[in-house]
């Protein structure tokens, strides 16, 4: 008796549910390079100890290490409830990780290049950017253009382009005001497999027009309701964990002592604080583009409607209901929900990745504790503090010097950082799967629909972006990176810990969409989109 087709489609699943584990057992371990800090420095003052109790100088009792070490070679949770904390706050998810993924590759199968050492220049570059940006981030984005007047843009561009090992974009080999603080991606470079020395590249869109997404600049359709633009910005107070013991108490797990004050009315981004405050709770960063892209404008209020009219489908041309007659897709496949679904799965996915190698190889310093390293270099002349001179003898540390009266990094978060090592960037995976995947779903080669930017002497007004398209690509790039770079301008992320995290983030996606592929019953030729360092690929 044949079978019914409900019989065979079970038979199919489960032949193609054993096809797909196969397949992804059968990718290799690549290498999980890390930089020897922590075995470089008994003290551990070159490892993310943060949480644990510490001397008064800022490094970590050892007992407590010792118990931490424990629980980070044997990774049973029962040795994670022996380590003491020195204070309330809670270290972020570390047994979370070690969860089995059932979609896509497993966490220990991704690779990235090894973060920069304490003492290298690589560091210190990363360093001196940091301390310039907290010192730029009340400066508006209007300002930071080939002929600003501003003085503090013109000498942050003048010192980044004297330091070598700096990464961030560049137009014709130079740092300008215009790539200032926009973002960069280091890959695993193929010629050097150990991921020893990172290929760096600056994503397709990101130095076009302003360093703003368009995305963020747009009220988001949620059917009958609509998410406006506007932000509730954090006002100029003082920056935080700039004084010593304010410094401490964080470093040993204290709950913030100090609150943000906000200003009195809702605004647009209009400078890196801005970026900062959005990128410090962006719940709604995972759906805003997707629905901007897959729901169709309303000409009647667009806040109520995405980019495109309903007749002119935003959707990759690869979508096989472009060609279809009597189908549309939905929830089930190639449908708005279905992508969410997709980008939230994904999220969680690449948190575990990160924070496996955040907790179980890199453990890399965060900028609030570096900045304690440097501060007893120079204030208390602790001299076995290996901080390297491009960073001892900048202009950024001798004004942030000048602004707060010690070299601690201001920081826009009173908690600093969370209690998790910095190196590879969390935000930064959960943003890089995020584009990634629109880039898929969505054509990427469409020009952005009439663009706008603050008005410099409004910042509750938008008016019309003057210049060279932009791309919804090229804009979802810059959303990926604006995310992940707000969280620099808080102070709590180095350039390169984002960096590191977007090519994870997109080898993650590809692996979601082999597999995914594989279960469509529609005539399809792949999911094709363009990766961070502009190479294309198809899935």
């Amino acid at each position: 008796m044949a079978q019914s087709y409900d019989e065979q489609f079970r038979a199919r699943a489960l032949v193609l549910r054993q096809r797909l584990a196969l397949d992804a057992a059968a990718a290799p371990i690549p290498p999980h390079p890390v930089n020897g800090d922590q075995d470089r420095y008994p003290s551990r003052i070159g490892t993310d100890t943060r949480g644990l109790p510490h001397d008064a100088r800022g490094e970590v009792q050892p007992e407590a290490w010792r118990l931490a070490s424990i629980a980070f070679t044997t990774r049973d949770p029962a040795d994670f409830e022996k380590i003491p904390l020195g204070g309330t706050r809670k270290l972020v998810n570390p047994v979370g990780t070690l969860a089995i993924s059932l979609k896509g590759l497993n966490a220990a199968q991704f690779g990235l290049p090894a973060a920069p050492a304490l003492a290298g220049a690589a560091r210190a570059a990363d360093a001196v950017e940091i301390y310039w940006q907290s010192l730029l981030r009340d400066v508006p984005f209007s300002d930071y253009r080939d002929d600003t007047d501003n003085e503090l843009v013109r000498a942050a561009v003048d010192e980044l382009n004297r330091i070598p090992e700096f990464r961030g974009p560049k137009i014709n080999g130079q740092v300008t005001p215009q790539s200032l603080f926009r973002g960069s991606v280091s890959y695993v470079d193929a010629s050097d497999p150990t991921g020893a020395t990172p290929r760096w590249v600056t994503p397709p869109g990101v130095v076009d027009g302003p360093l703003v997404s368009q995305f963020l600049y747009r009220d988001v359709p949620l059917g009958n309701q609509s998410l406006s633009a506007k932000i509730r910005a954090y006002a100029q107070a003082p920056d935080f964990l700039t004084g010593y013991d304010e410094w401490l108490h964080v470093q040993n797990g204290g709950a913030p002592r100090a609150r943000i004050t906000y200003e009195a009315a809702p605004r647009y981004i209009v400078n890196g604080r801005d970026l900062g405050a959005y990128a410090h709770t962006a719940q709604a960063f995972t759906f805003v583009a997707n629905q901007l892209l897959g729901v169709p404008a309303f000409a009647a209020d667009p806040a109520y409607g995405g980019l495109y009219p309903g007749n002119q489908s935003a959707a990759a041309p690869s979508d096989p209901y472009l060609r279809s007659r009597s189908q549309a897709g939905a929830a089930g496949t190639f449908g708005t929900a279905y992508y969410q679904a997709l980008i939230n799965l994904a999220a969680s996915s690449g948190i575990r990745i990160n924070y496996y190698q955040k907790w179980y190889a890199q453990r890399i310093l965060r900028p609030e504790a570096f900045a304690g390293l440097v501060h007893h270099r120079l204030a208390n002349n602790v001299t076995d503090y290996p901080i390297h001179q491009t960073l001892l003898g900048s202009q950024a540390l001798e004004r942030s010097r000048a602004k707060h009266g010690t070299f601690l990094l201001g920081h826009i978060f009173p908690e600093g950082a969370p209690l998790h090592s910095s190196y590879p960037g969390g935000a930064a995976i959960n943003a890089a799967v995020t584009a990634t995947l629109l880039k898929a779903f969505y054509d990427e080669s469409r020009e952005f629909p009439n663009p706008v930017q603050p008005d410099p002497n409004d910042p509750t007004r938008l008016i019309p972006y003057r210049g060279p398209p932009l791309t919804i690509g090229g804009e979802l790039n810059k959303l990926a990176l604006n995310y992940s770079g707000g969280r620099t301008w808080g102070g709590i992320h180095w350039r390169s810990d984002a960096a590191a995290s977007f090519p994870q983030g997109e080898d993650l996606v590809i692996s979601l969409l082999r597999e995914q592929r594989a279960t469509f019953a529609e005539p399809f030729d792949g999911f094709t989109f363009t990766r961070f360092d502009g190479t294309r690929v198809t899935v």
